[in-house]
């Protein structure tokens, strides 16, 4: 059936693309080998810097966000070797606990409720007790996607630094880069692990592995086997602005301009358009009595925001109302949580109308549903987004 109007994407990514963007990638793919190309690939390695916060380098891989996993994982360890993985909801078992395990690595996954970020107090005494540095690396998502609970990165580095331990940081950033403040270099992160997905507004299809000097160091000594995923044949051919194959040319256009957009608007400012309107879609949920998944307020995710139905009240039928009735998508729940939870996502090329029209959504397919709440969600996030604004930040 013919619906009137745009669909509704709410899910946590893949996130809505730009109509600029999709302008962009709307090209005529050129040569890959030739020198347009090259200028294309070294403007875009540069501008992609600052949105990691590192002077360091950055790789690119015609991949999901899970090949970009395996990528960090493959370029700094070898078979056998202990990692430490603190769980924090369905992407650090699936993407990485999974994933480790299946190319022959020894995990140690540090159980956790999934409503909290990790602990930088269990990382440090963890690794404390590793007298012997057996533990070669320690993985941390950034941002949960299946939980809108973000990991303190800054607080787990000190942490390591307390246990003078000198294991890898690996911290995937998924559902965080280019929505919430992420400091690869400042944290002393090793890896940082990215997708095109989401805060960077592109349909998926790009793979992002951002890596210190000691993460290179680390891969001269590393014995996994690789081929298509290892950095340093990537590095070579990128100083020149090439690949060692053949790249995802239109999708590097629409990246292009997607930078050129976080640009503009200012990276400051693109961190504080998200978390004014998370703190609204918060207060959406507190005035409908519902129960947000995250427990923390210091680790509340920018990026989405998770939501409890009531026992007795299937949060995927819920969806399946909202999505017959409005043509609006949300996000699933995973793991642990599905059919208990569901996730409203605000991140990526969003504005407060975009989330007005979601939540007004939500209420009435709550309404809709017979989930038991209260009334006035919308007109709680209205106060938000309608609360005078600081003046944006001049990049």
């Amino acid at each position: 059936m013919t619906r009137p109007g745009r669909h509704f994407l709410q899910i946590p990514g893949p996130t809505n693309v730009p109509d600029r963007v999709l302008r962009a990638m709307d090209l005529p793919t050129i040569d890959h080998r030739g020198p347009d190309f090259a200028r294309l690939t070294l403007d875009i390695l540069e501008a992609l810097r600052p949105v990691f916060q590192t002077r360091g380098p950055v790789v690119i891989f015609p991949s999901s966000g899970t090949g970009a996993c395996e990528a960090a994982l493959m370029n700094t360890l070898s078979p056998g070797d202990r990692i430490l993985i603190m769980e924090t909801g369905w992407f650090s078992h699936i993407a990485w606990r999974h994933q480790a395990e299946k190319i022959g690595l020894q995990v140690d996954y540090a159980p956790g409720t999934w409503r909290r970020g990790a602990s930088p107090e269990e990382v440090e005494e963890r690794l404390r007790a590793d007298q012997a540095h057996a533990i070669k690396a320690v993985v941390v998502v950034h941002n949960e996607t299946s939980t809108g609970v973000t990991s303190r990165i800054g607080d787990v580095r000190r942490a390591m630094n307390s246990a003078r331990h000198p294991a890898l940081l690996i911290v995937d950033t998924i559902s965080s880069l280019a929505s919430i403040d992420y400091r690869h270099d400042e944290w002393e992160v090793d890896v940082t692990v990215a997708g095109s997905q989401k805060g960077l507004m592109l349909p998926p299809g790009l793979g992002f592995n951002a890596m210190s000097e000691k993460a290179r160091a680390a891969g001269k000594k590393a014995t996994m086997p690789r081929s298509y995923w290892d950095w340093e044949a990537i590095l070579k051919n990128n100083a020149a602005g090439f690949y060692p194959y053949t790249p995802a040319t239109n999708l590097l256009y629409g990246l292009r301009e997607a930078l050129a957009m976080l640009q503009e608007e200012g990276l400051a400012n693109v961190f504080r358009r998200h978390q004014r309107h998370a703190e609204a879609a918060r207060a959406a949920v507190r005035a409908w009595g519902l129960e947000i998944v995250c427990e923390d307020p210091r680790e509340y995710s920018g990026s989405l925001t998770a939501i409890f139905t009531p026992e007795g009240h299937d949060a995927d039928r819920l969806r399946g109302i909202i999505l017959e009735k409005f043509d609006m998508s949300l996000g699933t729940g995973l793991g642990k949580l599905a059919g208990k939870a569901f996730r409203i996502g605000h991140l990526g090329s969003f504005n407060d109308l975009m989330l007005a029209g979601t939540l007004a959504g939500v209420e009435m397919g709550l309404r809709l549903a017979g989930v038991p709440h209260r009334s006035g969600g919308v007109v709680a996030a209205l106060d938000v987004l309608s609360a005078p604004v600081a003046e944006p930040v001049m990049s």
